[in-house]
């Protein structure tokens, strides 16, 4: 699975569907096809645990303010579904340009917003940190941070909490790269070891760093 993100903050690129998708390729290279488009740009995506849908990150589009569009936490469970770029946003925001062309009851909307401009990026499920309520068996994501916000988002990470297979809400796990408006450090992915523990890396501050549970 490969994405290819779109090649402009908002457009249409009708001459290669590949833009803005997600991609899906065989073992060998020869069997190449989109999975999943109308996905403006995800950088993290994982399967659940349980039903093996795939989940994925996106990145919401720049310069319709401080707080639209959000970006998103998307569920994939079959291959040919449209996920709004760039006709909509979030759930049911039109695009100002392109939202006249195709109607946002025909996409699919996202699961979960994750707020607008933080960059969220890498994610994957909690299978068997062990960790105790309510971390255990969320979404982690990773939260690059704004660039182009009055006054800065981000820069974190967040657990969405599930019940049921569904997101219903979400706190904040680890934060402090960000004192005041000045960002230290921005996280980029995160992934679970067999130890429970959780790596968070760092492309500001050049680091990976370890969470683990104490005790």
């Amino acid at each position: 699975y490969v994405p290819v993100g779109a090649p402009c903050n908002v457009c249409l690129r009708e001459d290669d569907p590949r833009y803005a998708s997600i991609t899906r390729m065989s073992p060998d290279g020869k069997t190449v096809s989109v999975y999943a488009s109308g996905v403006r740009n995800t950088v993290g995506f994982d399967w659940h645990p349980e039903t093996g849908d795939l989940w994925f990150t996106d990145n919401g589009r720049d310069h319709l303010g401080d707080d639209l569009p959000p970006d998103e936490l998307n569920r994939a469970p079959e291959p040919g579904l449209h996920f709004g770029f760039p006709f909509c946003h979030g759930e049911g925001i039109p695009d100002p340009t392109f939202g006249k062309d195709r109607k946002c009851a025909d996409t699919v909307p996202p699961v979960f917003s994750l707020g607008a401009h933080t960059a969220s990026l890498g994610m994957r499920f909690d299978r068997e940190s062990g960790w105790p309520t309510p971390w255990g068996g969320s979404v982690f994501v990773a939260q690059h941070g704004s660039w182009n916000r009055s006054s800065k988002v981000g820069y974190r990470v967040v657990a969405v909490h599930l019940r049921d297979g569904e997101p219903v809400g979400s706190t904040v796990f680890a934060e402090g790269w960000l004192s005041g408006e000045r960002a230290w450090g921005r996280p980029v992915d995160v992934l679970f070891l067999p130890d429970g523990s959780l790596l968070v890396s760092d492309d500001r501050a050049g680091a990976v760093y370890r969470i683990s549970r104490s005790g």
